[in-house]
């Protein structure tokens, strides 16, 4: 049984008056899929309806990777500015609410080859770097890996770096300020 028949049969049986004013050839159609057992083709349907909603729902999952940094923690009361650079630097995830609402604002981070973990969305963490540069790669999924390599110069000044996920890639940005509401922002817990 072709799958343009199972359609076909499932879309006459939800709306049965349109196949019966349409052409002959439509009802044509519609009489041979009506003519083949219905359990079957009931059964049929509910596989390709549950293997879709499995394949929709697994297809954005991003497995969290373990952290091989020692995150600095803290209270979210207590982060201030002025308490971060001279090597303390918070790295944040900014996505936006697009990416929050399909669950693709979720970020895997490696620094320099060690992987740092899983940054969820209006998540934080705060890590001591060594002044120089520093290599970050940045994972998502949006239906396929999106993946990128960013170069970034640390100094005494550098204090809060921004990580958001966009719709070809990644963006990393050295902004040096809290994001807007960051009192609604977590520190990332490993996991």
């Amino acid at each position: 049984m072709s799958l343009k028949k199972i359609v076909m049969g499932l879309f006459a049986r939800i709306f049965p008056r349109i196949i019966r004013r349409n052409k002959p050839t439509t009802i044509l159609i519609h009489s041979r899929c009506m003519s083949l057992n219905p359990n079957i083709k009931m059964k049929n349907i509910r596989i390709i309806i549950v293997s879709l909603s499995f394949i929709l729902l697994t297809s954005c999952a991003l497995k969290p990777i373990k952290s091989e940094y020692t995150f600095i923690k803290t209270n979210i009361e207590n982060v201030e500015l002025n308490d971060l650079g001279n090597g303390n630097v918070m790295i944040y995830n900014d996505a936006n609410i697009l990416h929050k609402i399909d669950n693709t604002a979720r970020l895997n981070i490696w620094l320099n080859n060690k992987s740092l973990g899983q940054i969820r969305p209006s998540e934080y963490v705060i890590i001591n770097l060594k002044n120089g540069k520093h290599h970050f790669k940045v994972l998502h999924i949006d239906v396929v890996n999106m993946r990128s390599e960013h170069e970034v110069e640390i100094d005494n000044e550098t204090k809060v770096i921004k990580i958001k996920p966009t719709i070809t890639s990644n963006k990393l940005e050295l902004t040096n300020e809290f994001p807007k509401k960051f009192d609604k922002f977590k520190y990332a817990e490993k996991r």
